[in-house]
């Protein structure tokens, strides 16, 4: 359950990723297989140092993604792609995080729709 300051920071994100709603999934696809961190190779050990039990995933979204420039393309492609379903470190949050943020997104209106159908993946 999230307390009121954890809603208003998932509202905050929903907004955020309003500018993103009539972006075409492909595009946003392309976007994040591009430029995403993720895609990039990295090292063997993602653990930083002094951490020796494994990371949760917040510390992993934290580390995965910090500084990287398409964190809301992802997000966004993540939440129109799996929803409420949501596995994994995606856009800088938690699949814990996204679960909870999904019914805040969801309210936020339409998104584009895919015209290739079909998964953009």
């Amino acid at each position: 359950m999230t307390n009121s300051y954890d809603d208003l920071r998932l509202i905050g994100i929903a907004w955020r990723l309003d500018r993103l709603r009539w972006v075409p999934r492909a595009a946003l696809t392309e976007l994040v297989q591009r430029d995403g961190f993720c895609m990039w190779p990295s090292p063997a050990d993602e653990r930083p140092p002094g951490h020796e039990h494994p990371l949760t995933d917040a510390e992993l979204a934290a580390l995965l993604c910090a500084g990287c420039p398409v964190q809301d393309e992802c997000l966004e492609l993540e939440l129109r792609a799996e929803g409420e379903h949501t596995l994994g470190v995606w856009g800088a949050l938690s699949q814990d995080d996204r679960r909870e943020l999904h019914p805040h997104w969801l309210r936020r209106g339409e998104r584009a729709e895919d015209t290739e159908g079909g998964d953009a993946w």
